[in-house]
């Protein structure tokens, strides 16, 4: 049987970081007091704040009910688009409730995913994805809120959904793992890029190219927790406060010091999700 390897140590801090796109609950959070582990383990790290997203309704209801919990959380809603079959009337009206809660601050995950569908069970054929997908960019529009885009091999289809439908003001692609023309054509339509642990891969030949593409306004740093963890720990649990390692990895990249990624991020982080420093009093 496989061990899952130990966890990472808890990095030095890379200065304040926000972890744009990390998912509590699947990181074993599940009342108030393993909360305060996990953002106290972070805050260790330098990571004062978190956005916990949804790929599901309980996990949509989970991520409102911990930005309410500990002012350093806040919430995005949606459903990923491989559950995207069970977006019904009923799931649309509680999805535009809890999107009008205070604490959320983005419609997401939603978009595409072409890599599942027939080979997991349940998941939505591309059909319900699509269509869910334009009720989601519809919702983000309708609440001013930033769209987070989940692409897993859809790129052409995703950038053309967005441009027929026409993209909120502020669209996120989570994780983004594409290349450097994707990642141009991203940025030639003012989205943002948010880098996770995919961008210290060895492997990701494609992805290290396009990291340097975005503008200093056009980045974002995210964990994508308990996924993704960043190399050279790539295996073991990922929470929060391992996102100064990609922020370093990131920054050699670029070519930048990692202070001045992570205060370019961070800063990226409070303008398009609002959540300015002033509003955090830990």
């Amino acid at each position: 049987m496989k061990r899952e390897r130990p966890a990472p140590p808890v990095p030095e801090p890379a200065g304040e970081l926000i972890d744009a796109h990390t998912h509590l609950d699947a990181c074993g959070v599940h009342d108030e007091a393993s909360l305060a582990a996990v953002l106290d383990r972070a805050g260790r790290a330098g990571v004062g704040r978190v956005v916990t997203i949804a790929d599901d309704l309980d996990a949509a209801r989970f991520a409102v009910r911990a930005a309410h919990w500990d002012q350093r959380v806040h919430a995005a809603v949606a459903l990923h688009p491989t559950r995207a079959n069970v977006l019904d009337d009923e799931a649309r009206t509680e999805l535009e409730a809890l999107a009008a809660d205070d604490r959320v601050v983005a419609v997401g995950e939603t978009g595409l995913d072409w890599y599942w569908p027939g080979k997991m069970d349940g998941c939505a054929e591309r059909g319900d994805q699509l269509e869910a997908f334009v009720w989601h960019i519809d919702l983000a529009k309708r609440t001013g809120l930033p769209l987070m885009i989940h692409n897993r091999e859809a790129d052409d289809d995703v950038l053309a959904v967005l441009a027929s439908e026409g993209a909120p003001e502020t669209v996120i692609f989570h994780c983004f793992s594409s290349g450097p023309e994707t990642a141009r054509k991203c940025v030639d339509a003012g989205y943002m890029l948010s880098f996770s642990g995919t961008v210290s891969f060895r492997n990701a030949k494609e992805l290290h190219a396009a990291a340097a593409i975005p503008p200093d306004d056009g980045f974002l740093l995210e964990t994508d927790a308990p996924f993704l963890t960043p190399h050279p720990y790539r295996g073991a649990p990922n929470e929060p406060y391992c996102l100064p390692y990609t922020a370093r990895a990131l920054a050699h990249l670029r070519g930048e010091s990692v202070e001045t990624v992570a205060a370019l991020a961070t800063g990226n982080a409070e303008r398009v999700y609002g959540i300015g420093s002033r509003d955090l009093h830990l």
